[in-house]
């Protein structure tokens, strides 16, 4: 039913501290960001690396959904964890036969599909459970094009594979020269 965990969600008092943090101290890339008016919240993504990502939540006046969670704690915290599924409906059937209550159903335009588990049924966790296609929310900076699916990159003692990761992003493979002959010669003999 799960197809990876996509991303912590971290909810902030101070979002330009917590910005400087991650993106200028850790190097976090900016990705997807948006404001909800109605929940009175901005969230925005960010990349680690290959594959790992995380998102800052902060409120965005007085009523916002996130004044509760953050109401006792000095700077914010894990909010919860959102685990990327094939298919939602799917999903929700799973989590029905086992009697696990789930709410919040979103269907966002069709290209973000989502539930959530309270966290008294899944171990003191918030977990979002959402169906999306993890490239359109990265920047461009860390996907390939549309249709691309791997590159090459030279470098004086081999070179580095870049492959397109079914959870959006790209994951890396460092090679020495003698592991790129030993790659040549089994695509060759699987290919032959």
């Amino acid at each position: 039913m799960i197809l990876r965990i996509d991303h912590v969600s971290i909810a902030v008092k101070d979002y330009e501290k917590a910005l400087h943090f991650f993106k200028n101290i850790l190097g976090a890339i900016p990705g997807a960001c948006a404001k909800d008016d109605n929940m009175k919240y901005v969230w925005q993504l960010f990349s680690f690396g290959d594959l790992s990502r995380l998102e800052l939540m902060k409120p965005t006046g007085e009523g916002s959904f996130l004044d509760n969670f953050l109401k006792n704690k000095k700077d914010g915290g894990v909010h919860h964890i959102t685990l990327q599924v094939q298919n939602i409906y799917e999903a929700m059937e799973t989590l029905k036969q086992n009697q696990i209550p789930f709410f919040g159903f979103n269907n966002i335009a069709d290209i973000w599909k989502e539930i959530f588990i309270h966290p008294k049924d899944a171990f003191g966790i918030l977990i979002q459970l959402a169906e999306f296609n993890a490239d359109d929310w990265l920047d461009s900076s860390v996907k390939f094009p549309s249709g691309q699916k791997w590159e090459i990159e030279k470098d004086e003692f081999g070179c580095t594979l870049n492959f397109a990761h079914p959870g959006g992003g790209k994951a890396k493979l460092k090679l020495n020269r003698e592991e790129i002959k030993k790659l040549i010669n089994n695509l060759q003999k699987e290919l032959i």
